[in-house]
């Protein structure tokens, strides 16, 4: 049943790694936004609301995109001072569990977040300040698409889990 799901998972991991790839350009764009504001504002006394807004707008979608690519690729952080001595068995049950626990937990986020992306677009939510960013509800549907990533990279993640010898467990855990 498994190896049905194997270019499933082959897909959604090169989906992420896209997205993982847009998160490098945003993060790039982030660094030239916020040192041309800071040459701008300290010498020639100019600052504009919206790009400030717009920094913070970049870090959300940076931080909300890139998560799941992070955790693809094992770059989250994970206390492995227990994980190190258990054996490739309990391994897999803690590996198994972390990724169902994270998978209903993202669920929950995009359940709640729905209604908080829907508000905000039915009254036309833009930046209380002046000259700020309109269209705030796009920055906040962030929220869902990142933790239906984090869902869609976990989903993957179970499968070659699961479809993985016993012994390959040590290699290839990211939770």
């Amino acid at each position: 049943m498994l190896k049905v799901l194997r270019p499933l998972a082959t897909l959604i991991e090169g989906f992420i790694d896209r997205i993982g790839g847009l998160t490098a350009w945003i993060a790039l764009v982030m660094i030239g936004l916020v040192a041309t504001n800071v040459v701008l504002r300290y010498s020639f006394s100019f600052g504009s609301v919206w790009a400030q807004e717009l920094e913070w707008h970049l870090l959300a979608a940076l931080i909300l995109l890139g998560m799941s690519h992070a955790l693809q690729r094992g770059e989250n952080v994970r206390v492995d001072l227990f994980y190190a001595r258990y054996s490739p068995a309990a391994k897999r049950v803690v590996d198994v569990v972390s990724a169902l626990l994270l998978i209903a937990v993202s669920l929950g986020f995009i359940w709640l977040s729905l209604g908080y992306v829907e508000q905000s677009r039915s009254i036309s939510e833009a930046s209380a300040d002046p000259g700020g960013i309109p269209l705030r509800w796009l920055v906040k549907a962030l929220i869902p698409l990142g933790y239906g990533l984090l869902v869609l990279q976990q989903l993957a993640h179970l499968v070659r889990l699961l479809d993985a010898p016993l012994n390959a467990v040590e290699e290839s855990s990211h939770v």
